[in-house]
Formats: structure tokens, sequence, C-alpha cells
């Protein structure tokens, strides 16, 4: 492909740009009955699947696309990400 096909296919795609994508970040999994849910109040803790520090998972439109840490940024919650999922990898 020449370089100016390549420009021509890159300015045909900006329009995806503004497209929104659902991001999710999965902190781990458990499960928990009704009747345990009910009781939960300010304070409960739920057990999750995942050990201390073991790697977070960033869902983009519910597919697996990276792996990472939790970091603050300018005082809200933020992931860095440390491992990106290929096609290949999936």
């Amino acid at each position: 492909m020449s370089e100016e096909e390549t420009e021509n296919n890159d300015e045909n795609l900006t329009w995806l740009n503004d497209v929104p994508l659902k991001l999710t970040v999965e902190l781990g999994q458990g499960k928990i009955t009704i009747r345990d849910l009910l009781k939960l109040k300010d304070g409960s803790i739920i057990d999750l699947d995942k050990l201390a520090g073991e790697p977070l998972e960033l869902f983009v439109n519910d597919k697996l696309v990276s792996r990472g840490e939790v970091v603050v940024s300018n005082d809200h919650y933020a992931i860095r990400l440390t491992d990106v999922i290929s096609d290949v990898d999936t």
C-alpha cells in the first residue's frame, strides 16, 4: 500500500474517533445469596475471587483488552495498563 493510500485510509476512518465506547474495569467477582445481599450495610465486606496485588482487567464493550493496576490520579482512581491483550492472546 502506498503512503497516499495509507493517508486516505486514515482520513476515511476519522469519523470513528468520536464513537463512544463502554469501559469496564473488573476488580474481581464473587457470589452471594439474596439473603446475604439483603443484610449488606455500610462497612460490609464482600470477598472477591482475586488476591490483593493481582491485575485488574479492562474491558471495552465487554471484550477483554488489557490488564493493569490501580493508581490514584488527581484524587480519582485510575488504571495503569501493564499488559495489552492482542487478538492472538484471546
